[in-house]
């Protein structure tokens, strides 16, 4: 798999929605009430133009595409999971933490992950099989997650910009005064990924594109993203919902934050 024309696909996507970005652009609802912007849609159409001219057979969910029916889904051992502008809050609020994503799932985990931040132009990428790397300021270095702790003191939690709940305060006050960080999109599991944060639970409603190429990465860097309720990784191309469950973007399994 050319990995490396998949980052260049995503950071062209990127280069779309940063033209946007600087301009007055336009804002639209989606049918669930949600913001859309032209980015969405211009990063959405240049992303599947190009990975069906890079491996024209591989099937793509898309956000902002058409939603496929289990009756065909059920038949893919692989395709491309693509969030074209995750965090579309956070372009509006014009803070800069939005991602381009884009994810390789086969047999329904993420094996491979991009994620992009157009702004910064910082870059992450990797998974399970080749470890995790980030590339910032031109210079690129490998990624890992944070040593495990054995108490409950000096956790660093991150939590949503934009959608924190009653749920993440009881789950932080687990903890003995833990350092909590508000970030926004993918850009969340990465800091896990990277070791800038120990935890990120979600107690709220995502979907699989919002996640997967997020949770590849972290994979490589070793980390683990597993359900809040079972403490099973959490899968993809599901047959009765693309939601995902609850669940914790961590540096390992602990019992201080599973019990």
């Amino acid at each position: 798999m050319n990995y490396q024309k998949v980052i260049e696909i995503a950071k062209l996507a990127g280069e779309k929605i940063v033209e946007i970005y600087n301009s007055d652009f336009a804002i639209y609802q989606k049918s669930d009430m949600s913001p859309l912007t032209e980015a969405d849609v211009a990063a959405h159409n240049t992303i599947t133009s190009e990975l069906k001219k890079l491996h024209p057979v591989i099937p793509i969910i898309s956000e902002e595409g058409n939603q496929i029916d289990w009756t065909e889904r059920r038949s893919w051992d692989e395709y491309w999971l693509v969030d074209p502008l995750d965090g579309t809050k956070e372009f509006l609020n014009r803070n800069g933490e939005f991602t381009v994503n884009i994810a390789h799932i086969q047999n329904g985990k993420p094996v491979w992950g991009v994620v992009y931040v157009p702004v910064s132009k910082v870059l992450y990428f990797g998974g399970a099989k080749t470890g995790s790397s980030k590339i910032s300021d031109g210079i690129l270095h490998k990624i890992q997650v944070s040593a495990m702790k054995s108490n409950n003191r000096e956790w660093i939690l991150v939590g949503s910009r934009s959608h924190n709940s009653k749920e993440f305060v009881k789950f932080a006050n687990k903890f003995e005064q833990p350092e909590i960080i508000s970030m926004g999109s993918s850009l969340k599991i990465c800091m896990v990924a990277e070791g800038l944060a120990d935890l990120y639970p979600r107690f709220g409603l995502t979907s699989e594109w919002d996640t997967a190429a997020a949770h590849a990465i972290l994979q490589g860097a070793g980390g683990i993203l597993i359900e809040i309720n079972s403490s099973l990784p959490v899968e993809y191309n599901k047959k009765n919902s693309l939601l995902n469950p609850f669940f914790i973007a961590a540096n390992g399994a602990s019992k201080i934050w599973a019990e």
